[in-house]
């Protein structure tokens, strides 16, 4: 819509997506609502709450896998540095352990990329009277999947190990021991029911826990 018939106040949005050609497609389509302008697009989670803080969204739009920072890191920033900036994660991964990630770091709604962006605009209207807005499949599969069993050492333990580190690797960089790295990392390969470490790294990324 012509900017001349926009809405004196339009809903200001920050729109963070490591994908440069869904990043534009959101941003037109966005664009296009009569009540709401993209204010900022940002490819990586560490510029997110600079972003945040020079345009001053109403709404910040994130993706979760970014480069730099996840967005569920960024959103817990931007509930500290920005609090009056509600978040909406939108993500292509609906994994039960990034909602309940995604709530405990502050963002208000949880929404995958399948849906028609006019319902997306909706959400974001309600996110910004207050309400919470969550895809009702994935509430429904973080219900049943319970809470994470993972300490939050088990899982730095656990993300210090994707890139093929040793043991004394994953020691060296977290300064722990090599037998306290060994057994966070018995501790996480029982609780995910798995045989070894690279297939506890993979069961706890499809949980959405790492």
């Amino acid at each position: 819509m012509p900017r001349e018939h926009r809405p004196s106040k339009s809903i200001r949005v920050l729109l963070a997506e490591d994908q440069g050609m869904m990043r534009g497609a959101l941003a037109l389509l966005l664009g296009m609502e009569p009540d709401m302008q993209v204010v900022a697009k940002v490819a990586r989670g560490d510029a997110i709450v600079d972003a945040a803080l020079t345009h001053r969204p109403d709404v910040a739009l994130l993706d979760i896998e970014l480069p730099g920072m996840s967005g569920l890191e960024a959103a817990a920033e931007l509930r500290d540095q920005v609090p009056d900036c509600r978040v909406l994660i939108l993500t292509t991964f609906g994994r039960p352990g990034y909602l309940r990630r995604a709530m405990e770091a502050g963002a208000a709604g949880f929404l995958v990329k399948d849906g028609p962006v006019e319902e997306l605009a909706a959400c974001i209207r309600r996110v910004l009277t207050g309400e919470t807005v969550i895809d009702p499949a994935l509430a429904a599969a973080a219900l049943s999947a319970g809470p994470n069993p993972l300490t939050a050492r088990e899982c730095e333990v656990l993300k210090a190990s994707t890139d093929g580190a040793t043991v004394a690797d994953i020691a060296d960089r977290l300064h722990l021991s090599e037998s306290t790295v060994r057994n966070y990392l018995s501790a996480a390969i029982g609780k995910t029911g798995t045989r070894n470490r690279m297939e506890a790294v993979r069961a706890a990324r499809q949980q959405g826990w790492l």
